[in-house]
C-alpha cells in the first residue's frame, strides 16, 4: 500500500510542485491550504507522514506542528517543515514544535524525496492488519515550579503504584540536571544514566539502548537514572528527549516523569509530550504564587485543563493554609491531597516507595488510589484476568464506599 503524504501549504504553485513530485514516487497525497484545515485531515486521513509550510492562514506551521504532537495517536507521524528562513534559531524552533526534519524554500524535488524516504523508513511500513501493533503508553509528568514541594515523591509513587496495578512495563525517567532522588527512592544504585545518550545524535538513539540504561525494581517498574555526579552533569536537547520519549511510549504502558523545577526547553518538550500533568504544590502562600504562574503557563501552551491534575501536598505537621482557601485562591479544585505522613522521610531512607513498602497507611492509600485514577481507560475500566493484589486493595476500598464498580467511584477525564 502506498504511503500516504499529506501537504499543507497556501500556496498552490508550491501545493501543485509538492503533489507532482511525491505521486510521481508513488506516493498518496492529500493537500491542506490553512493550519485548520491541516488539523482537520491529520485527524481525517492519519497520514504517514505531514509536510507542513511555517506560514498559514489561521494558524501557523509551528503550531499546528504543537497540536498534533500532543495526540498520542500523532507522537509519531513525521513531519517535515518548510521555511525560507534557515537561520539555527529557526531551526531549534522547529524542532521545539515536534518537526522532525526541515527543508528551506526553495528547495530541489531530489532532496524533498530523500528526506521523505528516510523518515518513512524510520517510522516503519504502516501496521497492517494481523501485524503487531506498538505499545500507546501513556506519559504522565509530575511538575512544580516551586522545589521541594515533593514532586519526586508523588513521580516514583505513581511510577510503582501503576507497575504494581496492572503487572505493566512501566518507567521512571528522572530528569533532573544531575543527582536526582529517582534511583535513590528506589533503593537502586544509579549505575547508569541518561547522560550516556546525551552526546548520541537524536536520529540514533534505539531503544535497546535505553533498555541498557534502565534500572529494574522489584515493583515491576523501571528507573532512567539522572546523572549522579557533577563532572558528569548533562542537559539532553529537545530533539534528544522527544526521541526518548517516542521509544519509551512505544515500549512501555507508561513514563512518568519526574520533572526540574525549571522552564527550560527539554522540561517544556516534556510537558508538551506528557498526556497528562500532575502539578505538586505545598499549602503555603510560596506555593500559590507558584501554581498560578505554572497554570498560567499551562494555558499559554493551550494544555486541556483536563489534562493537568493539582496535588496538595502536606509537608510538615504544622498549621498549614486550609485546602478551602487555596482552592478560592487558584479557582481551582484539587484532584489529591496528600496527609502529612513521617513515614514518608523513612521511606526515602530505606529506598522503600510508600505504595510498596506500607500500602495500608493513609497516604499510601491516596497515592494508590491517585495511580489508579490516572492509568490508561484500557486498563482502569475493566477487571484484569489476573487482579493484582494492588489492583485488589482500590477494588476493596471501593466495595467499602459501597460502590458496585470501580467506575462508580473515580472520575474520570
Amino acid at each position: 500500500m502506498a504511503a500516504v503524504i499529506l501537504v499543507a501549504d497556501d500556496d498552490t504553485s508550491t501545493l501543485r510542485t509538492l503533489t507532482h513530485a511525491l505521486e510521481r514516487e508513488g506516493y498518496e497525497v492529500r493537500d491542506a491550504q490553512d493550519g485548520v484545515e491541516a488539523l482537520e485531515k491529520v485527524e481525517g486521513h492519519r497520514p504517514d507522514l505531514l509536510i507542513l509550510d511555517v506560514v498559514m492562514p489561521q494558524l501557523d506551521g509551528h503550531e499546528v506542528c504543537r497540536r498534533i504532537r500532543r495526540k498520542p495517536e500523532f507522537a509519531r507521524m513525521p513531519i517535515i517543515i518548510l521555511t525560507a528562513n534557515s537561520s539555527q534559531d529557526e531551526k531549534v524552533r522547529f524542532l521545539d514544535a515536534g518537526a522532525d526534519d526541515y527543508l528551506t524554500k526553495p528547495f530541489h524535488a531530489p532532496e524533498l524525496l530523500a528526506r521523505v524516504k528516510v523518515l518513512l523508513r524510520r517510522a516503519g511500513e504502516r501496521p497492517r492488519e494481523g501485524q503487531e501493533q506498538r505499545i500507546d503508553g501513556k506519559i504522565i509528568a509530575a511538575y512544580s515550579l516551586r522545589g521541594g514541594v515533593g514532586v519526586s515523591t508523588v513521580a516514583v509513587n505513581m511510577a510503582a503504584g501503576l507497575a504494581q496495578l496492572w503487572g505493566q512495563p512501566t518507567v521512571l525517567v528522572d530528569l533532573a540536571h544531575v543527582a536526582g532522588h529517582g534511583a535513590l527512592m528506589f533503593n537502586l544504585a544509579a549505575r547508569t544514566s541518561w547522560a550516556e545518550i546525551s552526546t548520541v545524535p537524536a536520529e540514533e538513539i534505539e531503544i535497546d539502548m535505553l533498555n541498557k540504561l534502565l534500572q529494574p525494581h522489584t515493583s515491576g517498574a523501571f528507573v532512567l537514572p539522572a546523572p549522579e555526579h557533577t563532572e558528569t552533569m548533562s542537559t539532553l536537547k529537545q530533539e534528544q528527549l522527544a526521541r526518548v520519549l517516542t521509544l519509551l511510549s512505544q515500549n512501555y504502558h507508561y513514563v512518568v516523569l519526574d520533572l526540574p523545577d525549571d522552564m527550560h526547553g527539554a522540561t517544556v518538550a516534556a510537558l508538551d509530550a506528557a498526556q497528562e500533568i500532575v502539578a505538586v504544590m505545598a499549602p503555603d502562600m510560596a506555593s500559590i504564587a507558584t501554581m498560578k504562574a505554572m497554570l498560567e503557563f499551562f494555558d499559554f501552551r493551550h494544555y486541556p485543563r483536563n489534562n493537568v491534575r493539582l496535588v496538595l501536598n502536606h509537608l510538615f505537621k504544622r498549621n498549614d493554609l486550609e485546602r478551602k482557601q487555596i482552592e478560592a485562591a487558584l479557582s481551582r479544585t484539587f484532584d489529591l491531597e496528600i496527609p502529612f505522613a513521617g513515614e514518608a522521610v523513612e521511606a526515602l531512607n530505606i529506598g522503600a516507595p510508600m505504595v510498596v513498602g506500607a500500602p495500608q497507611l493513609p497516604t499510601s492509600i491516596e497515592l494508590e488510589n491517585f495511580a489508579f485514577n490516572a492509568s490508561k481507560d484500557e486498563h482502569r475500566k475493566q477487571t484484569p484476568e489476573k487482579p493484582s493484589k494492588a489492583w485488589q486493595r482500590v477494588s476493596a476500598r471501593v466495595g467499602q464506599q459501597g460502590k458496585r464498580s470501580l467506575r462508580n467511584f473515580f472520575k474520570f477525564s
